[in-house]
């Protein structure tokens, strides 16, 4: 399963769940230690962002991680159109080619890393909005299948990194999604 054809649906998906973030849970806690649901959806409209500079090899710019975007009018309808954006950077061929950057760094990781952190996002994250919200993630079959076929090689490096905390156990007869928590440190059946 390539994660090329299934950018666009993991970020119809994540823009979905933000769409359905209630106000009144902005500070709900969740899945992701020391972030409220604010600070989740700020990390992940910073960094959807970052994915299109990235996939369009622009400069970095605009705001940084302290900025606070759900205090801006109609944030949710921007993050969807933004994740668009992003998809269908994405979609372009060159967008794959050799190294690019979510922060600028002139060196870079090779593209198809920075796409797979991208489409993690849409989906861990997604999930992480959805359970903190009370909502079901509803992501289709092949985005799962992609978040597996895309994680299980990078996972260690992400841990390294401090991107997914310790792998979860999970069963292996499991549903799919829930094996992709496991495997992104995340607990499948977390509650608020």
């Amino acid at each position: 399963m390539d994660i090329r054809r299934q950018m666009r649906p993991a970020a119809d998906a994540a823009a979905r769940i933000v769409l359905e973030v209630p106000q009144d849970r902005l500070d709900a806690p969740t899945p992701c230690p020391d972030w409220d649901v604010r600070a989740l959806v700020n990390h992940l409209i910073l960094w959807n962002a970052r994915g299109e500079t990235a996939a369009r090899r622009e400069p970095v710019t605009g705001p940084g991680e302290d900025h606070d975007f759900t205090a801006e009018p109609d944030w949710a309808e921007r993050f969807e159109e933004q994740a668009r954006r992003t998809a269908d950077a994405w979609s372009e061929p060159a967008a794959w080619d050799g190294n690019t950057s979510l922060t600028g760094n002139k060196e870079g990781m090779p593209a198809a890393f920075i796409a797979g952190i991208v489409f993690g996002e849409c989906v861990v994250h997604g999930w992480d909005l959805a359970v903190a919200t009370g909502r079901e993630p509803a992501f289709p079959p092949e985005v799962v299948e992609a978040a597996w076929e895309q994680l299980v090689p990078t996972a260690e490096i992400s841990r390294k990194y401090g991107a997914f905390g310790p792998e979860v156990a999970v069963p292996e007869d499991a549903p799919l999604l829930d094996r992709v928590l496991g495997l992104a440190g995340r607990d499948p059946y977390w509650k608020p």
